[in-house]
């Protein structure tokens, strides 16, 4: 084997970190000796159709309460603490301490890898585990250098994943065992006490949504597609609006699925795999990625597996949160080289569980601005314990977990960028009408995708439009292959005095959770916020 390439053994050096160890350390194995490790550790099972089967144990999601950030002098002023947790330096050191001599003996894996597909804002990152399993996840998530890139790879981002690690709280200034500590001075990420995939990933899009704001860089937690003629499009949504779903368009090659970067040249993957959710998951629906979880190389994790060892995405008995993650490539119409053109259309996705909101309306920069910042969609009854109702959800930017500065940074990188290119804004609404959730019916997906096709061609450029009376954004009033009355949302309602209270409730949400933002934005993105204007009988 060559140095790049397999085992060392002794002394192993981690760049910038100094750790060592005296077991040995696999270097950057590739997708058939990482099965081999997991299988023969006992990590993983082998599926019927060759995927490789994971079981995470306590933590099948994110520990977003026992996620910190070091707070030092160049943190200080820069991150947004309200929404993240201090760690002293002193504790970060301590942790680190600890977790290199938690690692003495054990064997790790090191994957060299590369968050960014555009070579000026890419960031190297180098990977320790000490699962197997979670080099192959990593390796699918990220993009991987060839040979030769390796031979002058230098990280700037050094992540070490010790899952059997435990902190203590008192000792490191965290909440429990469990602890994901991020030093974005030093480029360090120390992940203990979870075995979830998928802190690493995270890691790696906070920090580049830390870096990036910096070189004038929009990071940005979206799908991302482009047309034949080479018009892009992002696709804003959080869990449940249909971001995957509908940025897998058989007619357009998809970028990405999840994180990407918009800059001088145009929008650019971070990753170079996808991470899907697998719970009801259908051959019929999403053959694409459904295709993904019968090859080799995939990872399932926390997918149940029948005597036949096949996977039955009905069950959510270990988790609703079961995924599958795989190269980029393994989806036929993937984008080569995870780049494109400044998009001609953003669409923002929410899930309005209240049926309030129009299935599409088009958005001003100043209101693309404020729903950006607002983030909004809606839980139904049944999705978590305690939800009887409809309950609205907001996460800033989309993505509140995993933005590092203030989200007005974000809102004003996006406002400049939407108005120098001149994008399309389009706010969609994938939840219900007809009335509220328990009443209503979800919006028609076929419906949903005639709108999307028809703001993407840009038939909708020459539509008619209404200003909507509650949020005052532009509502088309008819379009060619969709059911009028579904466009007005007050009509499909029986109740309409139901419905103007509900409209009432759902402005009056909008207002509250902005009032955290209103003394970081101008008065033109205040004014973008929605009133009430009732609508007359």
């Amino acid at each position: 084997m060559t140095q790049e390439f397999g085992l060392r053994n002794k002394a192993f050096g981690i760049d910038q970190c100094g750790l060592t160890t005296n077991s040995s350390v696999y270097y950057n194995l590739t997708e058939g000796a990482l099965y081999e490790q997991a299988l023969q550790r006992k990590e993983a099972t082998l599926t019927a159709h060759g995927a490789l089967r994971a079981i995470t144990g306590q933590h099948t999601g994110r520990s977003a309460a026992d996620k910190f950030t070091v707070r030092d002098a160049n943190t200080e002023d820069q991150i947004w603490w309200d929404n993240n947790k201090g760690m002293s330096s002193a504790a970060f050191e301590r942790l680190y301490d600890d977790m290199i001599s938690h690692a003495e003996g054990r064997d790790l894996f090191v994957q060299d890898l590369v968050g960014g597909a555009d070579q000026e804002n890419a960031l190297p990152t180098r990977v320790v585990t000490e699962f197997a399993w979670h080099s192959l996840f990593i390796r699918n998530l990220l993009i991987r250098p060839n040979r030769e890139e390796l031979e002058d790879f230098a990280a700037k981002l050094t992540i070490i994943d010790l899952p059997s690690f435990r902190a203590d709280p008192e000792r490191h200034e965290c909440r429990s065992e469990t602890v994901i500590a991020l030093n974005v001075t030093k480029g360090i990420v120390l992940i203990g006490g979870t075995s979830y995939a998928g802190e690493m990933k995270k890691s790696v899009f906070t920090m580049l949504n830390y870096l990036l704001p910096g070189k004038d860089v929009m990071p940005m937690h979206c799908s991302a597609n482009v047309g034949p003629n080479g018009d892009s499009a992002v696709f804003f949504g959080l869990s449940g609006t249909g971001k995957t779903t509908l940025s897998a368009d058989p007619n357009r090659t998809l970028i990405g699925d999840d994180e990407h970067g918009w800059g001088e040249d145009g929008i650019f993957n971070f990753e170079g795999g996808c991470y899907a959710k697998t719970i009801r998951l259908s051959q019929e629906a999403e053959p694409e990625i459904y295709g993904t979880t019968t090859r080799f190389g995939t990872v399932l994790e926390n997918v149940v597996l029948n005597d036949n060892r096949e996977p039955d995405f009905d069950d959510g008995s270990l988790t609703e949160n079961t995924r599958c993650a795989y190269p980029l490539h393994f989806i036929p119409n993937a984008s080569e080289t995870g780049k494109s053109g400044h998009p001609l259309n953003i669409i923002m996705l929410t899930a309005d569980a209240f049926g309030i909101l129009p299935p599409i309306a088009k958005l001003t920069p100043d209101q693309a601005m404020y729903h950006f910042l607002s983030g909004y969609t809606a839980k139904v009854a049944g999705t978590e314990k305690g939800v009887t109702e409809p309950e609205a959800t907001f996460s800033t930017c989309f993505g509140a977990p995993f933005m590092p500065r203030h989200p007005a940074v974000y809102g004003n990188l996006l406002r400049k960028l939407i108005a120098e290119h001149g994008v399309n804004c389009w706010l969609v609404n994938t939840g219900w009408t007809g009335g509220a959730y328990g009443v209503g019916n979800r919006m028609p997906i076929k419906a949903t995708r005639a709108l999307l096709t028809a703001a993407l061609d840009g038939t909708l450029n020459d539509a008619d439009y209404r200003q909507d009376t509650n949020f005052g954004f532009q509502v088309p009033v008819t379009v060619e292959g969709v059911e009028t009355s579904i466009l007005d949302p007050r009509s499909t309602w029986d109740d309409k005095d139901a419905y103007d209270q509900m409209a009432t409730r759902l402005v009056d949400m909008f207002v509250a959770n902005f009032e955290k933002f209103e003394n970081h934005v101008d008065g033109t993105v205040r004014d973008a916020a929605p009133g009430v204007r009732l609508a007359a009988e």
